[in-house]
């Protein structure tokens, strides 16, 4: 079992940056796969980006590449997402997940993930 605890959310303008955190715990993060989803309002939970657990590899979805960086520091149990260049179609809650994996791994579909954070608000606004 681990458990996920979002931070770094909060109100921005057009164009600034946050870098989100997620802080893992009760059991070794190393050895989790990770990702970063995305919920906007009537919408369904998309996609943001994922790593592999040693963070060797990583993936975009299309609508952050260039933008957004996922990272981890596995020393620290945490996970990052640095958003930059935001917009207001960013605008979302943003939920940490995990699964436990081989070091390989790398997941960006939402069902194959079991852990989950509770969320932070991002809101991108002028």
């Amino acid at each position: 079992q681990v458990q996920l605890v979002e931070s770094g959310g909060g109100l921005v303008q057009p164009g600034d940056s946050l870098r989100l955190s997620c802080a893992a715990s009760g059991r070794t993060a190393s050895n989790y796969a990770m990702g970063w989803f995305r919920q906007a309002p009537g919408k369904e939970r998309e996609f943001v980006a994922a790593i592999t657990r040693n963070g060797d590899s990583t993936v975009y979805a299309d609508s952050v590449k260039g933008r957004f960086t996922i990272s981890r520091d596995n020393a620290k149990n945490t996970l990052y997402l640095q958003m930059n260049s935001l917009k207001p179609e960013d605008t979302a809650v943003y939920y940490c997940a995990a699964r436990h994996t081989y070091p390989g791994g790398i997941y960006q579909n939402s069902n194959e993930y079991n852990y989950w954070g509770q969320g932070t608000q991002v809101t991108v606004s002028s």
